[in-house]
């Protein structure tokens, strides 16, 4: 099996990952590992930057028992002299059992499964999803809330691009939630994803932060996608601590990192922040995902 899309994806599947992923958050907290990928060995492909999912998966093969391979850079490979991202995959599935490939280009996930004999992971394709993050914003959620059904969403930044928003939509269509909409003018969810979700669960799309959301999803408003400086300004906006407090209580705030102005630092140190804690989560479901493609 791949995971290339959140679209799709399974109750089941989602259960089985959650099921796992509690299994593992012990291994994760301790910094242990278990011997369940014992000779296996995961590729990373990473042809864009990346933090937390390049270094959270490489902790959940180790914390398996399992070896990484990979980089970081392409103009380190055969990338840089022109080699297909075909002939790179058939290349890589000789040396691995399992490949995470990030890449710019939309699709550039779904092509490597196709040319690949052993399972890929799409750990972000350009602008369109990034399943394995929304399974781990998923399992924070049902960790921190308890639950998942009944819930109210708020989702603000750039809905567009962002692929995080994206595979987390889709996943959210499983459960019975209602889920709002917060974006600059320029940069709306696109209609078609909206269009695919609103039959099963309740969409708006809203004018401002609500501070009357059970989870509020922040992103961030990607510089480079605006040609003039002005009017990637006037599309900032800004979680502070004034708007937290008028939050419920148990409300919680989270973002898929790196963050730069739509959450002030003042936010870190309120309990509803869960940013942090929904990071390190990233390893016992990277964890469970990986151990649940690779046989």
């Amino acid at each position: 099996m791949d995971l290339i899309t959140a679209r799709g994806l399974s109750k089941d599947f989602i259960d089985d990952v959650f099921k796992k992923a509690k299994t593992y958050e012990t291994v994760a907290k301790k910094k242990t590992a278990v011997d369940d990928l014992r000779g296996k060995t995961l590729a990373t492909l990473f042809y864009e930057p990346s933090t937390r999912t390049q270094l959270s998966f490489q902790t959940a093969m180790h914390r398996l028992g399992g070896d990484v391979i990979g980089f970081s850079d392409p103009k380190t490979t055969s990338a840089s002299k022109g080699e297909r991202l075909s002939d790179t995959i058939r290349v890589v599935e000789g040396y691995s059992d399992v490949i995470v490939i990030r890449h710019p280009l939309e699709g550039s996930a779904a092509l490597a499964a196709e040319y690949s004999s052993i399972p890929v992971i799409n750990a972000g394709d350009g602008s369109n999803q990034h399943p394995t993050q929304a399974l781990m914003d998923l399992y924070t959620i049902s960790r921190e809330k308890k639950k998942i059904d009944g819930l109210t969403f708020l989702i603000a930044g750039d809905l567009k691009y962002g692929r995080t928003v994206h595979s987390l939509l889709y996943l959210l269509a499983h459960y019975k939630v209602k889920v709002m909409l917060y974006s600059p003018p320029s940069l709306p969810m696109p209609q078609w994803i909206v269009d695919e979700v609103s039959g099963r669960i309740e969409v708006e799309v809203v004018d401002r932060l609500r501070e009357d959301a059970d989870v509020v999803y922040a992103t961030r408003v990607q510089e480079e996608r605006f040609p003039d400086p002005e009017e990637y300004r006037k599309s900032l906006y800004q979680i502070d601590a004034d708007f937290v407090e008028k939050l419920k209580e148990d409300a919680i705030i989270m973002h898929p990192l790196p963050r730069v102005k739509e959450i002030s630092p003042e936010v870190d140190k309120n309990p509803r922040a869960k940013y942090f804690e929904q990071s390190f989560y990233g390893v016992p479901v990277r964890m469970a995902i990986l151990s649940l493609l690779v046989k």
